[in-house]
Parts: structure tokens; sequence; C-alpha cells
């Protein structure tokens, strides 16, 4: 029998209320958790871990261990959110990335939100992720990105909250599958008690996704990975398998007559859609960055002229950019002429010097991140910051405060977690993934739940230190 830690009060935890009760999506699943030996689910652990070296499924790392490769800690606790709640999600979901794509589609043709005053010009054309050279590109059904993560977390207030966008190259999904599929394979019996809706069908809705993109009958889909070197090469690997098609990276293709081909035991295949999980300035070294090994010659010039699809779009991460988020909510009423159905998490851009002075004065209570930042890096977490850290950022601030925005620290949703010392609650967030193809936005139901395995800790990114869990989405 296990004794389950209590939230603390003013938390809101995934399964426990403050009085000890179990919320009642989660009655079947804790009733089958008090059953349960620490032996038994400590056994469990270890065997998930040793099949997914096996597998290998591992993450790279940056920095001081750079090359070294770790495997993402899977807490076998799951997360389980109930229909009607996931109704809501899909609905705020869908509804966001189609205001981002429009914003998108604006930006680089005819400038309305800037004109009209939401969106301030020098927020987009100053941007770092700002490509000039989509200006006027016409992209089929005017989608620029495909594939979307919306990062979201719940509060202590029980609701949840979009904390960011991820448009580039998104990444996760791999392991949204694979923890599914281990699930199933350590508790079958789960399975058979629960109605839960299946995540298995994503690379068929990705594929599908990605040939509809394309005007051509049957178009001939690659991935394009810049390596084994990559720390998400794990997920190129598995999608292109997942999909049935090639993976390959930027010495494979080459470009004859502003067409993309690839090279072929069989001889050169021309290549209609490339899902690219490369940044955009290595894409090409004569539209980019000259010394790029990653990309291909002259693919730009291909595919301004519409020869082949790029998933995501070019220029896309101006959407995703730390300072533009505070504005969509205003893109949704812009251009949907909508409510927004997900908050946004308050944010002050620090560009603004009354914004500024405030961030300044509150800077202990406060989240601190760079615009261009990701992965949990180049942020200070106020209330756990020491007081060098405090001034190092303060210092950083006064420098360039342009480059950070601030966020009141929230207060993340717990769920409880198998740790050494036993189940104990522990902090999450949830990355869903959105697809379109600008006349259907399909996702399957859930997404990729991280969890910060350090007690107390709000940080939940694997390259700090964090896990993953099944996420469940109930259908009854």
């Amino acid at each position: 029998m296990h004794a389950l830690t209590l939230p603390e009060p003013g938390h809101f935890d995934e399964m426990l209320l403050q009085s000890g009760g179990i919320r009642s999506h989660y009655r079947t699943f804790a009733h089958w958790l008090q059953a349960q030996s620490p032996s038994v689910l400590a056994q469990k652990r270890e065997q998930a871990n040793q099949l997914f070296h096996r597998v290998g499924i591992t993450f790279a790392l940056y920095g001081d261990d750079a090359g070294a490769e770790r495997l993402i800690p899977f807490d076998t606790i799951p997360r389980v959110i109930p229909a009607a709640e996931w109704e809501k999600l899909e609905a705020g979901l869908a509804q966001r990335v189609r205001a981002l794509n429009a914003f998108l589609e604006d930006i680089y043709h005819e400038h309305r939100i800037v004109k009209a005053g939401v969106v301030p010009g020098e927020q987009v054309f100053a941007n770092a992720q700002y490509q000039p050279l989509m200006q006027g590109v016409n992209l089929p059904g005017a989608v620029w990105a495909q594939v979307t993560g919306v990062d979201l977390v719940r509060h202590a207030d029980g609701g949840y909250y979009v904390l960011e966008d991820n448009l580039r190259v998104p990444s996760g999904v791999s392991y949204m599958l694979e923890n599914r599929k281990m699930m199933m394979r350590l508790f079958p019996e789960l399975f058979a008690r629960h109605a839960i809706a299946p995540v298995d069908h994503y690379p068929t809705l990705l594929l599908s996704t990605l040939r509809r993109a394309c005007a051509r009958e049957n178009p001939t889909v690659v991935v394009l990975t810049p390596g084994h070197h990559n720390s998400a090469y794990f997920e190129h690997a598995f999608l292109a398998q997942q999909m049935g098609v090639e993976l390959v990276e930027g010495r494979d293709l080459f470009v004859r007559d502003d067409h993309v081909y690839m090279r072929t035991t069989a001889g050169h295949k021309a290549v209609d859609v490339i899902y690219r999980r490369i940044d955009d300035t290595f894409l090409d070294p004569l539209a980019f960055r000259p010394d790029s090994m990653l990309g291909v010659p002259g693919l730009m010039q291909a595919y301004r002229k519409g020869n082949v699809v790029l998933a995501n779009a070019v220029g896309t991460g101006v959407a995703d950019d730390k300072s533009i988020y505070p504005y969509v909510p205003e893109m949704i009423r812009y251009y949907l002429g909508e409510t927004p159905i997900l908050d946004n998490v308050e944010t002050f851009q620090c560009r603004h010097p009354a914004e500024l002075d405030h961030v300044l004065a509150n800077l202990e209570r406060l989240v601190v991140k760079e615009v261009h930042g990701a992965g949990g890096y180049g942020m200070l977490v106020g209330p756990a910051a020491t007081r060098a850290e405090l001034d190092e950022f303060r210092a950083r601030l006064l420098a360039q405060p342009e480059n950070y925005i601030a966020q009141p620290t929230l207060c993340l949703s717990s769920c409880p977690t198998f740790v050494e010392a036993g189940i104990a609650p522990r902090h999450i967030d949830l990355r869903p993934f959105v697809l379109t193809d600008g006349r259907e936005t399909s996702m399957v139901a859930g997404g990729l739940t991280r969890v910060a395995l350090r007690a107390g800790s709000l940080v939940v990114n694997s390259s700090q230190g964090g896990g993953t869990k099944d996420t469940w989405v109930l259908e009854e």
C-alpha cells in the first residue's frame, strides 16, 4: 500500500484533492496503484529503463557533457486528463495555431497587423528570427507551420495557460509515442480498465499532413536531419521509420534546375516535401551561413519557386519568439474575431522602461527568460536564485533589456511521481502537438508530459534533469 503525499496548500495536484480525496478521473488508477507494492513498481521502472536503453531512446547533451548520451527518465505514473477537459484544450490549441499561421502569412505579405498597431513593427522586422527573403513568398494553403508544439501549464487556480509556442522544429513527439508503448507493455491490465484515447496514429496523421502540403499527386516526403550528433536524432530516425519515408542529411540531397533530388542506390529521385529538423540558418549555404555543412546548396531558390515544400516554413521562428508571445491573444482577436480560449501567462516585456522597473523591483519573485532562449537555458527562476544569480541577471537586464521577458513564478500543477523516496508530487507541464494543412487541424489526444524530478523544481526540460510521463486522455 502506498501513502500518497498530499499537495501543499495552494497547490493544484492532478490526482489528489487538498482533503486527500482522489479526483474522479483518477479513481480507477489510484485504486490499482494502492494495491501495488513498492518493489513491483521499482522493478517495472528498472524494466522500462532497460528497454529504453535497448531501443536507443536517448538524447545528446550540449555544454560541459557535450556528446554524452543520456536516457530521459521515464515515470510510470501517468498524467490523466478527463475527456471534457481535453475537448476545451483541443479547441484552444486549434484556435491558437490558426492565428499563428495567419500572423506569419500577414507579416510576410501585407503587414496588416503591424499597420493596425496591434503588434509593433520593430518586434517583427528587427526580430532575429524574421527572414526577409520570405517576404512575398506564397506557400501552399498559406500554411507556415504544419507542426506546432504548444507548452501548457496548469496553475494553482486549476486553469491551463500557454507558456510558449514552438513553431520552428518542435521536438518530443517520439517520447510521447514510446512512453505509451512502454506503459502498454508494462501494465496491460491498466488499459483494460480505462478507455484511453490512442496516440499511435500520430505518424500517419503527420505523413498525411505533409503530403497534403503539396499539390502534387503522391508526393515524395523525406525527413531532413542534421545527423546523429543532434540531440533529437533518435526522434528524426524514429519518425522517418514510422512514416515509411527516407531519413536524409544535407549531403543526400542536391538541387538541379531549381528542383530538389535525393541520391538513392537506384539513381536520383525527385523530392517534393522536406520535413526539416534543421534551423533556418543551416538550410542553404548559398542563402544563409556559407559555412553550413548541414544544408543543401540552392534549396532556398527551389523553395521560393514553389518546387519543394519545407515543413515548417523558413521564417516561422518569429512567431514563437518570446517577445512576440504576449501578442498572440490579440492575434486571435484580430485575425479570427474570436475570444482566446486559452490564456497566456502574464508577461512583462523588459524593453518597456516601466515594465523593466517592475521586473527589477521584483526580480526574486519572477521568472526571467531570454526572448530567443530554449531548453531551459538562459533563464532565471527568481525564488530559487542565489543573491549572486540575481545580481548577475540584474546586470544583464540593465545592459540588454530588449533581450528579456519576465513572468510571475507559476505554481505548476503537480502529479504523483515514483521517485527514490517513494511516491511524491512533482511539477509537470504538457506539450500537445498540433498538425494543420490549412484546411484541417488535427492532433492526437494528449501530448508529452514533462516532469521536474527534483523536489520543488519548476524546470521540466530534459536538458535540466527533467523526465517524462505517459499522458492519458480518457474517452468517456
